[in-house]
């Protein structure tokens, strides 16, 4: 079986029509970025020249749902959900390969690749679909994991890491006074990208996450790292995150649409860039764009949405709103059998994401995808002093701009725009 990577996925999207190649040379500061906002939600955009620099640079590669249920190889969500939850608890195994002939060593530095500047008041040119690769010596695993990276100059980045995996492996090292050797992977099938977006149980590698969802994986293992890295990938950036280093990082652009608080932030110190071929592929995801909300959105909502149905499992969909920035905000359909059962699904939600905000649930009747039958439902079939859930001063998300987030406090809302079971259900029902 021929393993699938970014070029391949390329040439099967342009056959469906669902590709634009810009030839023109354009900018990496702000033009790139302002044609790849354009396409949003329809195109993969792919540039033959940015900057005048041997690469392409592709972007946009998950730019919808019914795509990436294409991608993923389901017919619906829910399928999509077991596939993804399944793939993180019973992960794939690797192909150990030799290191391919056509990975070479780049003579040039990080400024020599067309890393984009995305928004004006940027810190800087940020590697956005950089895969994070490291090992957990005391364990003996690997992550990966999708961090943002400010160029700070020609060989160091500072990596912007939150209380998760990588933050807890680094942390190790920093308290040994030893850098962490890592791999930033940059150019990859979607399928990696959608396993390094996700989440399992900390000792469990993404990679063999990609290898269940791809079927297959081939990986090398770097003689500067003792990493395994994938044979496809198009860019591997080798080096160390510093135990004794840290920069400001930021302003950037986060999936609000907003500019994320600046913080100091560890540094990466770069060792060595590889590339694929004579002109490799650069990846790119637009900050606050539809790739980046259903990268970071898709797993949680799988998450929910098996949370939810152990509790009531008569629910129906689960969606992670684009209003709600793919993150903070909710709706979950169901067909209610007691009174009590959007309350329990409002909890359980809130317990699987703990960034949520806002949880709708609705009645099976409601289309999930639409806002206005949504609101439609909290007018007609909600009453505030009733329906509403309220918990105050509980953990959030640190991309909120109104909750507190330096100490990630925020307040939640769930509402029940469900019919009550106590009236005639045939005065809900929407006539035209």
């Amino acid at each position: 079986m021929k393993e699938r990577d970014l070029r391949s996925f390329i040439l099967e999207e342009e056959s469906r029509g669902n590709v634009v190649r810009i030839t023109d040379e354009v900018s990496s500061k702000y033009q790139a970025s302002s044609i790849i906002r354009k396409y949003d939600g329809n195109k993969v955009v792919v540039f033959e020249n940015v900057d005048g620099k041997p690469f392409r640079l592709v972007a946009n590669t998950i730019f919808g749902r019914d795509q990436l249920l294409r991608i993923l190889g389901v017919k619906n969500h829910a399928e999509a959900y077991e596939k993804l939850l399944n793939a993180c608890e019973r992960p794939g195994d690797l192909l150990v390969d030799e290191i391919p002939g056509d990975l070479k060593v780049f003579k040039g530095t990080l400024h020599d690749l067309p890393i984009l500047t995305y928004y004006e008041k940027d810190g800087g040119p940020y590697i956005t679909a950089g895969i994070v690769v490291a090992r957990d010596e005391d364990i003996g695993f690997q992550n990966m994991s999708i961090h943002r990276l400010l160029v700070i100059d020609d060989k160091h980045m500072a990596i912007r890491i939150v209380p998760r995996h990588l933050y807890l492996i680094y942390e190790k090292n920093k308290k040994k006074g030893r850098d962490l050797e890592i791999a930033i992977i940059v150019g990859v099938h979607p399928l990696i990208l959608i396993a390094a977006a996700s989440s399992p149980p900390y000792g469990v590698d993404e990679a063999k996450v990609a290898a269940k969802l791809m079927n297959r994986m081939a990986v090398f293992k770097s003689e500067v790292t003792g990493l395994l890295l994938p044979t496809k990938a198009e860019i591997i950036i080798e080096g160390r995150i510093l135990a004794d280093r840290e920069e400001y990082e930021g302003p950037f652009v986060d999936i609000t649409g907003t500019y994320d608080i600046v913080r100091r932030q560890p540094v990466i110190e770069v060792d060595r860039i590889l590339v694929r071929g004579d002109k490799p592929i650069y990846q790119a995801i637009l900050p606050a764009g539809t790739e980046h909300r259903l990268l970071m959105g898709f797993y949680r909502e799988a998450k929910i949405w098996r949370a939810v149905r152990d509790v009531v499992p008569s629910v129906r969909e689960v969606r992670l709103t684009p209003g709600g920035c793919g993150w903070l905000s909710c709706v979950i359909s169901m067909v209610k059998k007691s009174e009590g059962d959007p309350k329990n699904a409002i909890l359980a939600a809130f317990a699987a994401h703990p960034s949520l905000k806002i949880v709708v649930v609705v009645d099976e009747d409601i289309d999930v995808d639409n806002p206005v039958d949504v609101e439609w439902a909290i007018v007609t079939r909600m009453q505030p002093s009733e329906d509403l859930v309220i918990i105050p001063r509980i953990r959030g998300s640190s991309l909120d701009p109104s909750a507190d987030q330096e100490k990630l406090l925020t307040s939640k809302l769930g509402i029940d725009a469900t019919i009550p079971l106590d009236k005639p259900r045939e005065h809900f029902i929407k006539v035209i």
